[in-house]
C-alpha cells in the first residue's frame, strides 16, 4: 500500500509541536510494516533545508488567484528518515524561516495544497491513500472530490487527522477566488459559521476522520471550538487512534542528548546522574524532588497557572520541592514566570525558548512532569516521560486520560487531577512529594511506566487497517 502524508510539519524537517513528531514517525513505522509511505511538506528555509541534499523531481507553475507562482518539488536524496521525503518549494510564499505566524499564512498554505495536488495529478499512478494532517491541508479532500482539474484523483481515499481542533484555518469568502475552479454547487461544503473553514471542509469531505486519541474524539462532540455539531453529524466516519512515540529517538539507553544512559535495570543510577547534570545547570538542589514543565506557554496547556502554582507550592512547601520550566509562548506568561523566578530565592528556574536537547535531559533528569492542560488532544510529553521513568502529573483530559492512570489505582503510572486550577496543581505536587519520599513505591511506578508500550508499531497498524477498509470499500 502506498500512503502520501501531507502536512505543514515533519520532525526533523520542521517542528512546532506534536504534529511534527507524529508525521516524522508514523510514516517510518508504516514503511517498516511493508508499505510505501511518503511525506510532503513545505520547503521552509531552515537548518534542515540548508544542510541536506535534494533532487528536483517536479517543476511547474500555478495560479493562486491573480498571481502566478513557479514551484519545485524536491526529494531528499538519501532517504535518511526511513521514508521518501518531498519538499514543496514556492519562492515568495513558502521560503520562510518559520512555519506559522505570517500575515499571508492563508495564501501560503493554500498554495502548498494546490502545488501538492498539481504534482500528484501528474503521477503516472495513484497513491492508495492521501492522508492529510490538520487544517493546513484541509482543502485537499474537497478539491480531490470537486476540483475540476483534479477529477483523476476523485476515487483516491482521503483521510484527515485532527491534531488540534482549536485551530481551523478560517478565512473570508472574499478569498474564494484563490481556490482552483470547482463545482460551485458544492461551495456549501467549504462553509462553516459564515467563513471558509478548511478543517470543517475536510471533516465533511474526507472519507475518514481521525483524532489522535479516543478520549479527544469524545471531547470533540461537546468541545470543538464550534465544530461540535458537525463532528457529531459525521460520527459514523470518525475514529480515535492514540499517537505513539518513536522509540528509536526516545530511548534513555541510547539517547545521544543525555549524559548518562540507562534502562530499567539501572534506572536509579541513570536518573540520579542525569538529575545531577540538570540541577547543576540550573542551580537546583539534587536532593529534592524535581517537577518540570515542557511545552508551549499558552492557555491550552494551563501554562498561565504555572507562576501562581509554583509560587504557592514553594511558599507552602519551603525546601521540599524544585521546579523547572522549558518553553515559550504568550509574552505575559513568559514575563510572569520570570517574575516568579526573580521573586523566589530558591527552588525554581526556567529556560524560555525551544531546545530539543534540553528537553531530552529534562525527561531523563526530572522526577515528575507537570501537564495541567485545558486541552490535550493526545499529548506526547507524558509518553516521553514514561519512557524515561519520569512520573507524569496530568489533568484528566483527552489523550492524557487515555494514557496516564493514577498511581492510586491498579497499574497506575502517574498522578491525575480533574480540574484546571491552582489548588488542584498544588495538591498534586504534594502527592508527588509524598510519592518521592516512598522510594520503593516510586521505583515501582517508574518501572511500570518504562515498561508500558507506547511505540508507533501498534498505532501504525491501526491506521493501516483503517486505510484497508477504505480501499476495499472504494
Amino acid at each position: 500500500m502506498e500512503i502520501l502524508h501531507v502536512s505543514a510539519e515533519c520532525y526533523p524537517v520542521a517542528k512546532v509541536g506534536g504534529l511534527g513528531d507524529v508525521v516524522g514517525a508514523l510514516p517510518k513505522y508504516q514503511q517498516q510494516l511493508g508499505n510505501i509511505a511518503k511525506v510532503v511538506v513545505p520547503a521552509y528555509r531552515n537548518k534542515y533545508y540548508d544542510t541536506h541534499e535534494f533532487d528536483v523531481v517536479h517543476q511547474a507553475g500555478m495560479w493562486l488567484g491573480h498571481d502566478w507562482y513557479h514551484f519545485n518539488v524536491l526529494k531528499e536524496r538519501h532517504n535518511e528518515l526511513g521514508f521518501d521525503l518531498y519538499l514543496v518549494d514556492i519562492p515568495g510564499l513558502l521560503d520562510t524561516p518559520g512555519v506559522y505566524g505570517y500575515p499571508n499564512d492563508t495564501e501560503r498554505f493554500l498554495a502548498f495544497q494546490v502545488a501538492v495536488l498539481d504534482w500528484v495529478n501528474e503521477w503516472q499512478h495513484h497513491p492508495d491513500v492521501v492522508h492529510c494532517h490538520d487544517h493546513h491541508t484541509g482543502l485537499i479532500p474537497f478539491l480531490m472530490s470537486y476540483g475540476y482539474k483534479y477529477s483523476r484523483l476523485k476515487e483516491i481515499p482521503s483521510v484527515i487527522t485532527i491534531h488540534n481542533a482549536q485551530y481551523q484555518g478560517q478565512f473570508g469568502w472574499d478569498k474564494l477566488y484563490l481556490i482552483p475552479g470547482f463545482d460551485l454547487w458544492k461551495a456549501g461544503l467549504l462553509d462553516w459559521g459564515g467563513a471558509i473553514n478548511p478543517l470543517a471542509a475536510a471533516i465533511k469531505c474526507a472519507w475518514r476522520v481521525t483524532t489522535v486519541s479516543p478520549g479527544y474524539l469524545e471531547e470533540l462532540y461537546t468541545n470543538a471550538n464550534g465544530l461540535e455539531s458537525l463532528i457529531s453529524h459525521e460520527r459514523a466516519k470518525t475514529a480515535g487512534i492514540i499517537n505513539g512515540i518513536d522509540t528509536a529517538v526516545w530511548d534513555p539507553a541510547s539517547d545521544v542528548m543525555i549524559p548518562a544512559h540507562y534502562d530499567p535495570d539501572n534506572i536509579d543510577k541513570g536518573k540520579k546522574e542525569n538529575k545531577k547534570a540538570l540541577c547543576e545547570r540550573f542551580g537546583l538542589d539534587t536532593s529534592l524532588p524535581l517537577v518540570a514543565f515542557i511545552g508551549r506557554l499558552v492557555g491550552d496547556k494551563g501554562a498561565d497557572l504555572l507562576p501562581e502554582a509554583i509560587g504557592r507550592s514553594l511558599h507552602e512547601l519551603p525546601g521540599e520541592v524544585n521546579f523547572l520550566v522549558l518553553g515559550s509562548g504568550e509574552p505575559h506568561i513568559e514575563w510572569s514566570l520570570q517574575q516568579t523566578r526573580d521573586t523566589v530565592s530558591y527552588g525554581f528556574n526556567l529556560h524560555i525558548g525551544y531546545n530539543e536537547s534540553l528537553s531530552h535531559l529534562i525527561y531523563a533528569g526530572a522526577d515528575f512532569l507537570l501537564m495541567p492542560s485545558r486541552v490535550e488532544p493526545c499529548g506526547l510529553n507524558q509518553l516521553y516521560a514514561l519512557r524515561y521513568g519520569t512520573v507524569p502529573v496530568v489533568r484528566s483530559t483527552g489523550g492524557l486520560k487515555d494514557t496516564v492512570t493514577d498511581f492510586g489505582d491498579k497499574d497506575g503510572v502517574g498522578i491525575r487531577f480533574s480540574q484546571v486550577g491552582i489548588w488542584d496543581i498544588c495538591y498534586s505536587v504534594k502527592r508527588a512529594i509524598e510519592l518521592y519520599d516512598n522510594k520503593e513505591h516510586l521505583r515501582e511506578i517508574r518501572l511500570r511506566g518504562m515498561h508500558t508500550d507506547h511505540s508507533w508499531g501498534r498505532s501504525a497498524q491501526q491506521y493501516l487497517e483503517l486505510y484497508q477498509q477504505l480501499t476495499i470499500s472504494g
